[in-house]
């Protein structure tokens, strides 16, 4: 109960660290914008004093650069540099290629920041303007800080002792009006949550009617309210505990019968009750493995159903689903128990036969064909026929994978297709 509470000394405490670290934040933010505002505002004024300067020199370097006058284009740049707010000077040609490039700064004392500005040379002749180059004024952040150090200097002094007497006022404040009565709140809390007794209540001496006043009364509320609900928390938990055991038991039984009835219907087909494609390749996978490793030959049957679609065009889907049907019950009927059989597509079926040579499959796989060559079914009145066309292979010593075998068979299954169905292909 209250367990989030702290003692009213390290809750002070943290509070005036949070005060302070706000009255910093806020004195270092204040301090940043005024600091910003100033150094943009000078930057701007430099700028201005670059752009009057270019205009100053315009046409003296256009003249050099036209006369071809290098020694007074070089003594104009360097009367440029010993200005206080350059930093650079920059002169390229028409071709932008740099005629001269100098710096009033050391390669190993880069300014922080530097900004420029530039304009286009040109020289009149004939009334049409002839473009001669550019020139480009560089300043950096150094000078705008020398300029803005000293008035910035004083703006903070000034900003710092305003904030720091509204900080005193602030602190003195709540101190009176809510440190004081928060930490004799939190000292009868603590009590209350020491001895664990809920019929204990909290009186302020502060009677003030404010929110801690309110605070008061509805911690009291919840201590009633507590005392009250514990009760009959405990009456309800001995209830909810025995049906929520039997809930529990009943709900496991039908939980296992159903994960019971969907691993069969997820293993099997729901229309001719063996296996369905994922579950056969999964079986069929691990005897393959288990043959390999006992060095024993496992053989792979693949057949097709001739012309079935005919079967469903002529009869119907009805009838069609009972010569699925029919013909799964043939196959199971010639094979062992340890066999595999499943249905793997619309009309094809797989057999899996574990310690079968390729000659045993063949006739086992020949011996099914011939089966359902001689059987016909009736369906309302109708005589239906039909025939299979089956391919057979049997591992070799390198096979790891029953899809290298399902690959093989596959192909001689349409090598039977295609020499005329009704055939089994070894």
């Amino acid at each position: 109960m209250f367990a989030g509470f702290r003692s009213p000394n390290n809750l002070s405490k943290k509070m005036m660290r949070v005060i302070l670290s706000i009255y910093l934040a806020v004195t270092f933010l204040v301090t940043s914008m005024q600091f910003l505002t100033e150094y943009l505002k000078t930057q701007n004024a430099i700028l201005d004093e670059l752009q009057q300067l270019e205009q100053t020199v315009h046409g003296s370097i256009a003249r050099s650069i036209w006369q071809y006058n290098q020694t007074q284009l070089e003594a104009l740049v360097a009367g440029l540099i010993k200005m206080p707010i350059i930093e650079g000077v920059e002169l390229l040609d028409k071709d932008n290629k740099a005629m001269i490039d100098a710096r009033s700064y050391l390669t190993s004392s880069v300014p922080l920041s530097t900004f420029s500005t530039q304009s286009d040379i040109h020289w009149s002749l004939n009334n049409s303007q002839i473009y001669l180059g550019s020139i480009t004024l560089y300043s950096s952040s150094q000078v705008v800080l020398d300029r803005v150090l000293f008035g910035f200097a004083l703006i903070a002094v000034t900003a710092i002792f305003k904030l720091s007497l509204l900080f005193w006022l602030f602190v003195w404040a709540f101190n009176r009006y809510l440190a004081t009565p928060l930490s004799e709140l939190m000292l009868q809390v603590q009590d209350v949550q020491l001895s664990q007794d809920s019929t204990k209540r909290i009186h302020l001496s502060h009677t003030e009617d404010n929110e801690l006043m309110q605070l008061q009364q509805h911690i009291n509320n919840m201590l009633c309210s507590m005392a009250r609900d514990r009760e009959r928390l405990l009456e309800d938990e001995q209830a909810k505990r025995s049906w929520l055991e039997q809930a529990v038991a009943k709900r496991t039984e039908a939980l296992q019968i159903s994960n019971e009835k969907l691993k069969e219907l997820a293993s099997k087909d729901s229309l001719t009750q063996v296996l369905n494609r994922g579950s056969f390749f999964e079986m069929a996978q691990q005897l393959l493995s288990l043959a390999q490793r006992q060095k024993s030959t496992v053989s792979f049957i693949l057949m097709d159903l001739d012309l079935f679609k005919e079967v469903n065009d002529t009869f119907g889907h009805f009838a069609g689903d009972k010569v699925l049907i029919h013909c799964t019950q043939t196959i199971q009927s010639l094979l062992r128990k340890s066999d595999l059989v499943a249905r793997v597509g619309g009309e094809e079926f797989a057999v899996f036969l574990p310690d079968t040579g390729l000659d045993d499959a063949y006739r086992i796989a020949n011996t099914i064909r011939q089966t359902i060559a001689d059987s016909t079914l009736e369906i309302d009145n109708k005589t239906i026929a039909y025939t299979l066309s089956i391919g057979v292979v049997c591992s070799e010593p390198d096979d790891e994978l029953i899809d290298e075998l399902f690959k093989r068979v596959d192909l001689k299954l349409y090598g039977a297709k295609d020499k005329g169905r009704d055939r089994v292909e070894k």
